[in-house]
């Protein structure tokens, strides 16, 4: 379980898999409610829903490019969305053009912290947008979900670094290279946590769900429970 991963293939380690016939049993549309650690990755492609409590809050991680903001885009009419880069564009409108953005980042971030505080003290369904490979964020968002009285739950897109940097051409949006190995390395080193402790690995964390490629297209369904009466 503690096989070293190579910087070129993130996350390519055995977390522990469905029981037998979880997922190849499936009906067209498996629901499947997440709790603790479930790797769908090769799961042949099969369509998934999702189901969550109606107060929990769902990061959606991976590599720059890896394909978080369409998948959020197709659960955006389940639960509200905070994405960073809402932020950082809000900021970019009323800053002067030759500032650079390195400059009122921490700023930029500050704000974004706030706004994602403020979501997860109001309640109701919600999802995040984050790469989750930065263990000081992921410790402040159980820390602050925790404080709400939210359970938070993460998705994770393994869909290797070649896939990555295709998604941020395609979208002409490209992280620098050292950017991008910040990210490659510590979503490896999480990975790696999970997949050495499972749900111990990540506490705070009540279930953390792993798609690749072929199951993130597939994957269009997300749904949260009814408010409680």
């Amino acid at each position: 379980m503690s096989t070293p991963i190579s910087a070129d293939r993130v996350g390519r380690l055995p977390v522990p898999r469905p029981a037998s016939g979880e997922v190849a049993d499936a009906c067209p549309s498996r629901l499947i409610s997440p709790l603790g650690v479930l790797d769908l990755r090769g799961s042949a492609g099969r369509d998934v829903c999702l189901s969550y409590p109606f107060d929990a809050a769902v990061m959606v991680c991976g590599l720059p490019g890896s394909g978080k903001s369409t998948l959020l885009r197709a659960w955006s009419g389940s639960a509200s969305v905070v994405d960073p880069r809402v932020t950082r564009t809000s900021f970019e409108a009323w800053m002067p053009t030759w500032i650079p953005y390195a400059l009122y980042r921490p700023w930029a971030r500050l704000s974004h912290m706030y706004r994602l505080r403020g979501q997860l003290r109001r309640g109701g369904p919600l999802l995040i947008h984050d790469c989750g490979s930065r263990s000081w964020m992921r410790w402040w968002l159980t820390r602050t979900a925790r404080g709400a009285g939210r359970p938070l739950h993460m998705v994770v897109l393994d869909v290797g670094p070649q896939e990555a940097l295709s998604g941020q051409r395609a979208r002409r949006r490209l992280a620098s290279r050292r950017v991008f190995a910040l990210h490659q390395r510590g979503l490896a080193r999480f990975l790696q946590q999970v997949g050495r402790g499972g749900p111990a690995g990540v506490p705070g964390i009540g279930s953390v769900v792993v798609f690749d490629r072929g199951q993130r297209d597939r994957t269009t369904e997300v749904e949260f429970g009814n408010p409680p009466a």
